[in-house]
């Protein structure tokens, strides 16, 4: 089977009204699992979900928001492939070729990496876990993924969508979070000093033992958010931050944030439509 019968299989199963996540026809598969090249075609948003694709040649394949969750793809060829925000969670990667591949925004929670070659692939805000199986001697905390014990000192993160995210321990200090969704965040004993966390969104995240000082709170949506033996001295500005039912805020903490000036304290929050004086006496 030729690349081009194939493209125009691919582009059959859009035209027939799957216009998101279409599974692949038996054409593709059968492809796919004899290890026929596939370079250049795409798979965007396919849902090859569980499929045993152990030693597939998907060498610069376009797999853009392709769902292989719990796929198997160990010893299989990725390298240049396109898996930019690609729901990777639980496959078997081990031993994979990756060399040079797009992992920008995948989903690699509970993945096998092991093995993998990974050399030249790029990683920006990928998110994994604690379950996440890598290569040895890989430094995964410095290439620009999200998870436990990232390294993410200064990364530009504005308006990521890192909703209940497992940041535990990561560095973010000096880190650009305007208008990140952080909602229900893991960042327990986070490093965010200095951060830009204006107009971001920590409904209910974990804050525990955290270090803000410094940061800027500008219009951040803190509810419910969890401050306990945080840190939070000579913060920049929290004009307009919404701390309505925060857990953990002592009453010296209370004091401090409640003494800022008159100009951060009746600052409206657009979004909660409570100004920070309100929220901290609510």
């Amino acid at each position: 089977m030729t690349n081009s019968e194939i493209q125009l299989i691919t582009s059959d199963a859009y035209g027939n009204g799957f216009a998101q996540h279409p599974s692949p026809t038996s054409e593709i598969l059968t492809a796919l699992k004899a290890g026929i090249p596939l370079d250049s075609v795409d798979l965007y948003q396919f849902n090859l979900r569980e499929l045993d694709l152990r030693q597939a040649n998907l060498s610069k394949v376009r797999l853009l928001g392709a769902d292989l969750s719990q796929a198997v793809l160990s010893n299989a060829n990725l390298s240049g492939a396109d898996l930019r925000g690609a729901n990777l969670r639980g496959a078997d990667l081990s031993g994979a070729n990756l060399q040079g591949a797009y992992l920008n925004r995948a989903n690699l929670q509970q993945a096998n990496l092991s093995g993998a070659n990974l050399e030249g692939a790029k990683l920006q805000v990928a998110r994994y876990d604690a379950h996440t199986k890598w290569p040895q001697e890989y430094n995964y905390k410095a290439s620009g993924a999200v998870g436990p014990g990232a390294n993410l000192n200064g990364a530009f993160l504005n308006t990521a969508s890192l909703r209940y995210a497992d940041l535990q321990g990561a560095n973010l200090r000096g880190a650009y979070l305007s208008g990140a969704d952080l909602t229900g965040a893991n960042l327990q004993g986070a490093a965010l000093s200095g951060a830009d966390l204006t107009k971001a969104y920590l409904t209910g995240a974990c804050l525990r033992n955290a270090r803000l000082t410094g940061a800027d709170l500008r219009d951040t949506d803190l509810r419910a958010a969890d401050f306990s033996d945080a840190e939070m001295e000579h913060l920049q500005s929290i004009a307009g931050a919404d701390f309505t039912l925060a857990q953990g805020l002592t009453q010296a903490t209370k004091a401090m944030l409640s003494s800022r000036p008159h100009s951060e304290l009746d600052v409206w929050n657009a979004y909660t439509r409570t100004t920070t004086r309100e929220s901290l006496s609510a």
